[in-house]
């Protein structure tokens, strides 16, 4: 089978597609006409073959109940060996829509109402919304940016972990905004903590394919086994090859006990079986996929090369806190001493994009902005071209 789908210069038409990052724009109170780099989905096509897979599917023309085997088991294991080195058991993978569902699903199973969460802020803004939502409390152990590289306060995590009786911790690595890949040294550390006061870590890993050179994923249960009975793992094919709307996940719970609690609490919602096409889009893409990712990284290497030289040449006020991972940058605005309403003007109205404001990612993230850097090349320079225009405007 051939890979075609590489041309990630290719400008494909997402309007009128009803695309939550095109076509909702006034619904969500921006203007119709906005550039968006926002919601971390891509403007590529996916893999040429797994499109190939997914007809297939779709000339059968049946679409009933659907579950997985182990052919499908077979290409997330190799999948998740090759790249990670990490080694599953079938009985580990429990499937959902989503890794936001799964967060959902540990609160609910792991916490009460009002039990406190603990997150690392900035970050992906609906761990915040989905703690709240199911009515526990949110507490944060704020990164802490030194230099240019942002760093976890180890004392103050366990301080807050002590001080607010904390049974669930979500963690984030890759890290989505700030781009860090957390160390083998660093996750051992963070393990430490939670075996010590017996918490439960909940590591979203969807990033984990994407690493800068001189960056390697460490599965959480990699760094340290101990961790092994009081983890969650959550991974995804969506964000690697572009296919968040077809809701697939796959959550690894090695822990027979905790695995049986999330478990039920799925079947609480009423949730069994995956989406049909997910399922089959999945297996292809790990198992066909690897010319196509392959490719991809290095056009988003490119692309991360393009905005790096952009600002340090054209707009140095702003600074990129250098990612070590995912396709999503974190930048600094605060150079220009604009207040968070200024600095919405100025990217929204004056220079017309939608892009997501750091505030909205915790307090610490106040004068950033998070741009998805999964867009033709071509976006981009028209994205930076509308900043430096609005600036000296």
């Amino acid at each position: 089978m051939t890979e075609k789908n590489t041309n990630f210069d290719e400008v494909i038409e997402r309007r009128n597609t009803d695309s939550l990052k095109f076509d909702f724009a006034k619904q969500r109170g921006m203007p119709e006409d906005v550039l968006p780099l926002w919601v971390a989905d891509m403007d590529f096509k996916t893999s040429s073959i797994v499109l190939d897979k997914i007809k297939e599917r779709v000339e059968h023309g049946i679409f009933g109940y659907t579950e997985t085997g182990k052919n499908y088991f077979d290409a997330l294991q190799s999948w998740l060996y090759k790249h990670h080195n990490l080694k599953i058991e079938e009985r580990w993978v429990v499937k959902t829509p989503g890794v936001v569902f799964a967060i959902a699903s540990a609160i609910k199973a792991f916490t009460n109402e009002g039990d406190a969460v603990l997150i690392e802020q900035p970050v992906y803004y609906p761990f915040s919304g989905v703690i709240r939502d199911n009515k526990r409390r949110v507490v944060s152990n704020d990164l802490v940016l030194t230099g240019e590289k942002y760093q976890i306060d180890f004392d103050d995590f366990e301080r807050k972990i002590v001080e607010n009786k904390v049974k669930l911790f979500v963690l984030c690595n890759p890290h989505n905004p700030v781009g860090r890949v957390w160390t083998r040294s660093e996750l051992v550390r963070l393990i430490d903590i939670c075996i010590k006061h017996d918490v439960i870590i909940f590591s979203d890993e969807i990033h984990a394919d994407f690493t800068y050179e001189g960056y390697t994923h460490i599965p959480l249960i990699n760094a340290d086994e101990r961790i092994k009975e009081r983890c969650i793992i959550a991974t995804a094919p969506t964000k690697t090859f572009n296919l968040a709307g077809l809701q697939i996940s796959n959550i690894i719970i090695p822990g027979e006990e905790i695995r049986k609690k999330f478990i039920k609490d799925i079947d609480a919602v009423g949730y069994s079986q995956a989406n049909t096409i997910g399922i089959v889009a999945c297996e292809a893409a790990y198992r066909y996929g690897q010319e196509w990712y392959e490719e991809l990284k290095k056009y988003l290497k490119g692309n991360l090369d393009f905005v790096r030289d952009y600002l340090e040449r054209e707009l140095p006020q702003i600074k990129l806190i250098e990612p070590e991972g995912t396709y999503l940058i974190w930048l600094d605005f605060r150079g220009l001493s604009l207040c968070e309403r200024e600095l919405e003007e100025l990217i929204v109205k004056k220079a017309g994009l939608w892009l997501d404001s750091g505030a909205i990612f915790g307090r610490t993230g106040a004068g950033f902005q998070r741009i998805n850097i999964a867009t033709n090349r071509s976006v981009l320079k028209e994205a930076l071209d509308r900043i430096k225009a609005a600036i000296h405007e």
